[in-house]
């Protein structure tokens, strides 16, 4: 649809999306396949013993191969979160949604998640759960795909 600018030139909208696919390579297909059994695995660093979370298949501060696989918990805690209620192109679920990042226990790094569970329009109830600090776990779909959406979200307990 053509419409007329602050100028008077016509302007047209569109938008335009591009279907894609990418391989994941041996490291993220074993990380996302674990997630078919409700686990998270990541992957330690033989100089710094680093566990890093997704599971990389080198580490990029000592530039040395990865090959040994740690489970980590299901667990964690929030370093830092947001909420938001607007909608935008391309976001993982529809508004109000807490995206945050999560440093699960046995990781040494974060983890970028949903954070529901609970009532994200009573904003008063956002304020009283969320901190940085919350405790939450991971809650699994009921019929999972091999994808980092088989975690639906993290739950505060």
């Amino acid at each position: 649809m053509y419409k007329l600018n602050k100028k008077g030139h016509a302007i047209l909208e569109v938008e335009a999306s591009l279907r894609y696919e990418s391989a994941t390579g041996p490291t993220w297909w074993r990380y996302f396949e674990e997630f078919k059994n409700e686990r998270i695995f990541g992957t330690r660093c033989p100089v710094c013993k680093r566990v890093l979370i997704p599971a990389r298949s080198f580490c990029a501060d000592c530039f040395v191969p990865l090959d040994e696989w740690v489970q980590v918990s299901n667990e964690g805690q929030v370093l830092g979160w947001s909420l938001t209620d607007y909608h935008y192109f391309g976001m993982p679920t529809d508004p109000p949604f807490i995206s945050a990042e999560i440093l699960l226990d046995g990781s040494d790094s974060n983890f970028y998640h949903l954070v529901s569970g609970f009532d994200l329009s009573d904003l008063e109830l956002v304020r009283r759960t969320m901190k940085i600090g919350t405790r939450v776990r991971a809650v699994w779909k009921k019929e999972k795909k091999g994808c980092i959406l088989d975690i639906d979200y993290f739950e505060p307990i």
